[in-house]
């Protein structure tokens, strides 16, 4: 396969993945690294469960921190280094099921860091530090999980539109 995978993506520049799919080395890593991100966000729910409120602040910071770092290495990847459309193109689901699955998951993708940003932002307004409960305590909650649920929903449709573009054959 990975052979196969060099093969195919010889023409197309960049860096190739190490998944050995169709893929560049920028759409591995964002796609590994969100599967990566979702225990620790697990882990990091417990913690606050359990009380644990700094450490669960620790590793939100660090949720975004990656999130963050993955995006970079993406956009800059698809936008200065490899071609993944022409990476895509030999899939039997391009154009309509590869371009299709991306737009439903640029959906979520965007959201996503628009309900992160929103609850990181007011986490690190509304609640003292170090941190503790409050006041805003239900609002987070609820806005928290639905970015949970909203990250879950990104890293499943980022798999699928992986798959249709990178893998399928």
């Amino acid at each position: 396969m990975i052979m196969f995978a060099a093969a195919a993506t010889a023409s197309v520049g960049g860096i190739d993945g190490f998944l050995g799919t169709r893929a560049s080395v920028g759409m591995d890593v964002v796609l590994v690294g969100l599967w990566l991100l979702l225990p620790v966000l697990a882990w990091s729910v417990l913690l606050v469960r359990r009380g644990n409120y700094a450490a669960h602040k620790t590793l939100q910071l660090v949720i975004a921190g990656a999130l963050l770092a993955a995006i970079i290495v993406f956009e800059i990847d698809v936008r200065l280094v490899s071609d993944w459309r022409a990476r895509a193109r030999t899939s039997p689901w391009w154009p309509g099921g590869v371009l299709g699955a991306l737009g439903v998951h640029l959906v979520f993708s965007i959201s996503t860091v628009g309900l992160l940003g929103w609850v990181l932002w007011e986490a690190l307004r509304r609640f003292p530090s170090p941190p503790a409960p409050g006041a805003h305590g239900p609002r987070h909650r609820r806005f928290a999980r639905l970015a949970a649920v909203d990250l879950l929903l990104t890293a499943v449709t980022g798999t699928i539109f992986y798959w249709l573009a990178f893998v399928a054959s």
